[in-house]
């Protein structure tokens, strides 16, 4: 019998949800290398490999069978393949720009454990999606606002969410995509450098965050009473700004967001918010000219009068905030329990903290690779963003429902 593939499901799946893969048809006890590929839209490629024995019976399920040491991991790690999967290219980041496409995984058994390993036995494809079966892609034009909302299948009212990202401009569809799919009416927002929005900003204006908001709570398929925001990085710090400044916000999710203002000023009608000193000399310079910023910034909680802090606790919204003990970016765990304390001290309770270790800078949904190496979102330049491997796969997978979880709690009008 010859060797063949089994996907679960079988051809198509969504790209945040586990994927089970199986091999039929090999001998007793069979020693193979899987191979798993993915070509990203910019035309590189992502590899992982696993080496591993077939049970007794020739047949090689991933769940019940554990990775041998000498490939990308090893253990039992059924979506192993996936999550381990790295760049050829150095320091690139798997980036999904047009959801409305999958990803395609290409999967190969190969016979023994050599390098490089033996002849092809099997080999399939299978396909990872972006958006459910009925989720609507709808590009927003409204005003000011340049953004995509993405409503799941059917009439009913869905809880609302605003995903702001971080620094570098344009719009990034993903995880709002995602979210949709898990009943969630997402609006992913552009704020510069994308469409006929300034390509640089000397400042941002909360305004027109403000517009994004009306915008979401005056849409006939968002439910009220209020709106939840889901915000990376210097997204993060924009979506505690809202929180503490705009009304009709009743959620918010950071994740390895800062808690004062950084980069750019932040003004809000006749208020301006001045963004944190970042001192570029305070760096430590690795091997082949990757620097770590990780000191880069002043502790917004030691300097005196520091006009860049976000009023954190004038926010009536529910707090959640997600760091990595591995952020070499911001100090975001050190910013994270300062903020809770701040809070506990005004006599608040309305913040949760999730802290995990071995996670860096990008926490992204599950089963995204790891980007420890990367273009710092200030400096520009080579840059330690942090993380390891095994550690950022078991965060993505545990933070992704937390995040949701928060949010049905909290937006859900009952």
């Amino acid at each position: 019998m010859a060797a063949s593939i089994r996907f679960s499901p079988a051809a198509r799946s969504l790209f945040d949800e586990p994927l089970g893969i199986a091999v039929q048809g090999l001998g007793p006890r069979q020693q193979v290398t899987l191979r798993a590929s993915l070509w990203d839209e910019a035309g590189e490629l992502f590899e992982a490999h696993g080496r591993y024995q077939a049970a007794d019976d020739g047949e090689l399920d991933l769940a019940r069978c554990p990775a041998l040491p000498g490939g990308s991991f090893s253990g039992l790690e059924p979506m192993g393949l996936l999550w381990a999967l790295q760049p050829r290219k150095p320091f690139w980041r798997l980036v999904k720009k047009d959801v409305q496409t999958p990803f395609r995984l290409q999967l190969e058994v190969l016979e023994g454990h050599g390098t490089p390993p033996g002849q092809l036995l099997a080999q399939a494809e299978h396909e990872r999606l972006f958006l459910r079966d009925g989720v609507r892609r709808v590009p927003v034009r409204e005003g000011r606002i340049r953004a995509t909302l993405f409503l799941p299948p059917g009439e009913d009212l869905f809880p609302g969410i605003i995903d702001i990202d971080g620094l570098g401009g344009g719009l990034r569809e993903y995880r709002a995509s995602l979210l949709a799919n898990h009943g969630f009416a997402t609006l992913a927002l552009a704020y510069y450098n994308y469409e006929d929005l300034p390509q640089d900003v000397t400042k941002l204006h909360l305004e027109y965050f403000e517009e994004a908001v009306n915008y979401m709570l005056q849409h006939p398929q968002v439910g009220g009473p209020g709106i939840g925001l889901l915000g990376f990085s210097k997204g993060g710090d924009l979506s505690l700004s809202m929180a503490s400044f705009l009304k009709n916000v009743t959620a918010v999710a950071t994740i390895n967001g800062p808690v004062s203002n950084t980069v750019i000023p932040l003004s809000y009608k006749d208020k301006i918010i001045p963004p944190l000193t970042l001192k570029q000399q305070h760096t430590k310079d690795y091997d082949d000219n990757i620097l770590d910023f990780s000191d880069a910034s002043l502790d917004p909680f030691q300097v005196p009068g520091n006009q860049s802090l976000i009023p954190i606790e004038k926010a009536e919204a529910h707090l959640l905030f997600i760091a990595g003990q591995d952020d070499h970016v911001i100090k975001s765990e050190y910013f994270a329990t300062e903020a809770c304390k701040h809070l506990q001290a005004q006599g608040k309770e309305n913040f949760q903290i999730l802290i995990y270790p071995g996670v860096g800078h990008c926490l992204d949904p599950p089963f995204f690779p790891l980007y420890p190496i990367g273009n710092h979102p200030v400096f520009q330049k080579r840059a330690v963003l942090g993380g390891e491997l095994m550690a950022y796969s078991k965060a993505q997978v545990h933070a992704w429902p937390q995040i949701q979880a928060f949010f049905h709690k909290y937006l859900n009008d009952k």
